[in-house]
């Protein structure tokens, strides 16, 4: 995945490792992520801290590498997170999306380490994703292609994960692995009616074409037989070009696209400079990657609900 990330340097990891300073912030509190009574996980960012959560229970203490709002791709992480870290029983993360943590986590003495991106199939995508032939788009994009991480925005791809957090918690916690297998079973049947919701909602819409700020839903669209069309690549920061710009607003014309989405922890003002020069509207699509007082619902289940309202009136759902 060619996108611009900061790394923490192995030095710094090291050091911390070495000294075992301090302890780590929770997402949703402050709280020790190691040394509890129960089975303590550390989670990368938000839906692997959203899994972890529901398929442990009571029976885990989860806490989060990235905190509300924080924006997880150029995540950096501090000492005192680099040395809880090798004090938790298991970390769970995503290979390739944060490389600070894929530095932390190489070098960490966790003895359960749980990679998402090796619990279901990995795509190419670059800047446009799905089933459109995007004749109108003469930009090819094949540099800006590599390795999607936005998995859990299908909630297919997202059980798929889930049933393998599942099986890796009850091998490293066995004493509650019937709870684990339990919580796992209702959570993968609440995403296969998500997947159901999403399939029946989008199954007939006046477009099949969606603008979004960065490829976030290219997992999404191909699921459902949209095409989504980023202003940038994988990168959520990057700047897009003139060229890029041109051919969005000739495909929305010709496609009957009437929305350029944009999302909550990210800034706003490329999609709406290119909506007003364009004469589109804008609204939110939110990839999912924290809960702050900004997003449409309190959880990944009622963002995802409004995600699907938020397609359904930009494709025109019939």
């Amino acid at each position: 995945m060619n996108v611009r990330r900061r790394h923490i340097s192995g030095i710094a990891i090291a050091a911390a490792t070495a000294l075992g300073l301090g302890t780590l912030s929770a997402c949703s509190d402050s709280a020790s992520a190691a040394n509890t009574d129960k089975f303590d996980v550390v989670a990368a960012f938000y839906p692997l801290q959203y899994l972890a959560e529901q398929i442990g229970g009571d029976h885990v203490h989860v806490t989060s590498l990235t905190k509300p709002g924080q924006e997880p791709h150029d995540l950096e992480i501090s000492a005192q997170q680099t040395a809880a870290l090798g004090e938790s029983d298991a970390v769970l993360y995503l290979k390739n999306l944060q490389p600070a943590v894929d530095d932390a986590v190489s070098q960490s003495e966790v003895k359960t380490k749980i990679d998402a991106a090796s619990l279901t199939t990995l795509e190419k995508h670059g800047n446009e994703v799905g089933g459109h032939a995007a004749t109108h788009d003469t930009s090819k994009n094949d540099e800006l292609a590599g390795l999607d991480p936005h998995i859990w925005l299908d909630p297919v791809r997202y059980a798929q994960v889930a049933e393998g957090v599942g099986k890796a918690f009850e091998k490293a916690d066995p004493k509650n692995a019937a709870a684990y297998r339990t919580r796992t079973a209702a959570l993968v049947k609440r995403l296969d009616a998500l997947n159901t919701e999403f399939r029946t909602g989008l199954a007939d819409t006046g477009t099949k074409v969606f603008i979004t700020t960065h490829a976030a839903f290219g997992y999404l669209a191909e699921r459902y037989g949209l095409t989504e069309e980023a202003i940038n690549g994988l990168d959520p920061e990057s700047e897009p070009s003139a060229a890029r710009v041109k051919n969005l607003e000739k495909m929305a014309k010709a496609d009957g696209v009437t929305t350029v989405f944009y999302e909550t922890l990210v800034s706003d003002k490329t999609a709406k400079t290119i909506a007003a020069d364009a004469h589109l509207k804008t609204d939110v699509l939110d990839p999912i990657e924290g809960i702050t007082d900004k997003s449409r619902g309190t959880d990944y289940f009622s963002v995802q609900q409004a995600n699907l309202k938020a397609l359904q009136k930009a494709l025109g759902s019939k």
